[in-house]
């Protein structure tokens, strides 16, 4: 065993064969250019050496950290851009705010697979952890291997359990949805997504209930270059529909921006609803109509249960925020 008053990054460095700045980056998490397989063994010997970030000692030789961890999954579908994504960076601003409002430290990170948690959590004391993007069976396997609590922020959830999830009233938005487009005389209506499980198949039945009948689905690539080339294959099919439910805002603008330059012309000839509410909705022309859901609230409503299971470790509680249409220009009557 180290001492971990004594070792240096130049020590682990020598004892690995690698640089000190390869140590430096792994240590900072900038591991673009460096092979998983160096930095998983960089992380191993960080991890038994006891090795602590001088910047870091103090808060981390408290019994309490005042840290709590925000994970976010690194999904393939974000192709290498997950806090790029519209929803994932809006979640992090709000919860960064409600954080440091409870008298909190917020650290950032993004992991592939979710047992990485487990010793992103043991090597930093997190006092808690809010978790972003996995599924409910990644959830509970995690809730196995893991003493501090966590609050999912956007799970999908069979089964409470020991878990406390804030989640959104999928099903609602898309009636909404359904109930709109119908109102405006949409008959023939597409639904978009890159998968139909969860709480994309709660968004598309709630088109279905909204709208009285059963919309058309189309499942579309994850990969933003194979969607442009898929979207090329089905256009004549796409082109027979009046409107279009995209179950995120990013989707939505994205086949936006396709129609547009294939000619289309959004709502005139094709009117394209979204979901979840991004900043971006009222920066696009036309303005996308979009399901709204209160990201300051979620934000508030998380931090609010973690901080009851920091009191008391037997407490888990499931909340769901409701969610509300915005009218904009993307829609038409017809």
């Amino acid at each position: 065993m180290w001492d971990e008053n004594k070792v240096r990054i130049i020590d682990i460095a020598e004892d690995l064969g690698l640089s000190t700045a390869t140590v430096s980056n792994v240590l900072h998490g900038k591991t673009k250019k460096i092979s998983d397989a160096t930095v998983k063994k960089v992380e191993r010997k960080l991890e038994e050496s006891g090795y602590i970030p001088n910047m870091a000692a103090t808060l981390l030789a408290r019994n309490d950290s005042r840290i709590v961890g925000v994970v976010v999954n690194n999904h393939r579908k974000y192709e290498g851009r997950v806090f790029e994504d519209p929803f994932i960076s809006a979640a992090i601003n709000y919860l960064s705010d409600e954080i440091e409002n409870s008298g909190y430290f917020m650290m950032l990170k993004k992991v592939k697979e979710i047992m990485d948690i487990v010793r992103f959590a043991s090597m930093w004391n997190l006092d808690g952890l809010i978790i972003i993007g996995f599924c409910e069976d990644e959830y509970q396997n995690l809730r196995d291997h893991i003493r501090i609590p966590f609050v999912v922020y956007d799970g999908f959830m069979k089964e409470q359990g020991r878990i406390s999830n804030v989640t959104i009233d999928d099903f609602d938005g898309g009636r909404q949805v359904g109930e709109y487009l119908k109102k405006m005389g949409h008959r023939k209506v597409l639904c978009i997504s890159d998968n139909d499980i969860c709480m994309d198949l709660d968004r598309h039945n709630g088109l279905n209930s909204g709208l009285g009948r059963d919309a058309d689905f189309l499942m579309i690539p994850m990969s933003k270059e194979k969607r442009d080339i898929f979207y090329q294959e089905n256009l004549n099919k796409i082109k027979t529909y009046s409107a279009i439910f995209a179950v995120s805002d990013y989707y939505a603008i994205d086949i936006m921006v396709f129609l547009k330059n294939h000619g289309i012309s959004v709502p005139e000839d094709i009117s394209i609803v979204g979901f979840d509410g991004i900043a971006d909705c009222q920066r696009v022309v036309p303005l996308l109509t979009s399901v709204y859901q209160n990201n300051e609230l979620r934000a508030k409503v998380t931090m609010e249960l973690l901080i009851k299971m920091l009191k008391d470790n037997s407490f888990s509680q499931s909340v769901c925020i409701p969610v509300k249409l915005i009218q904009r220009e993307s829609v038409r009557k017809i």
